[in-house]
């Protein structure tokens, strides 16, 4: 099975798990980090995440990934954990939940002279980024950006 196919397949199976625990589910990721996997399951709610509904849907998961169907994943740690206020934004629906939000965008590469922005989340279009910083609006297009996070401001 690939990282995509596990990806997908844990959704399939977390999903209710979410719902039960209270909290919706925000990502999956299977990545190598080091020399280790990494299944991270990231959950949310509008009001936060507590360790106890952390807890209950990794119990709950463990075994499941515990099927034939796993067998021929590498050997991996599974880390459930809230999205938390600088959440990263990958899913179309991430950013439409946070337009007008202030987010900060990492790049591969400097673009103008910097290696990340920060500004009003303004549009998203297939990948497509939208700042307002200034009064000025600023598009960023996909092979651009490596990451998309809130801002958190204090």
């Amino acid at each position: 099975m690939q990282a995509k196919q596990i990806v997908a397949r844990v959704e399939e199976l977390v999903r209710p798990l979410c719902e039960q625990a209270g909290v919706s589910l925000w990502d999956v990721e299977f990545e190598k980090e080091g020399g280790q996997y990494m299944l991270t399951v990231t959950v949310d709610h509008p009001e936060g995440v507590n360790i106890d509904q952390c807890e209950q849907v990794s119990r709950a998961l463990d075994p499941m990934l515990d099927a034939k169907e796993f067998d021929a994943m590498p050997s991996y740690t599974l880390c459930v954990s809230s999205a938390g206020l600088s959440r990263r934004l990958k899913r179309p629906e991430h950013f439409t939940a946070f337009l007008g939000h202030t987010v900060e965008i990492g790049f591969y590469k400097p673009q103008n002279g910097c290696k990340q922005a920060e500004g009003t989340l303004i549009a998203y279009d297939q990948g497509s980024v939208t700042l307002e910083v200034a009064g000025k609006q600023t598009v960023y297009e996909p092979k651009d950006i490596a990451a998309v996070r809130l801002a958190v401001t204090i």
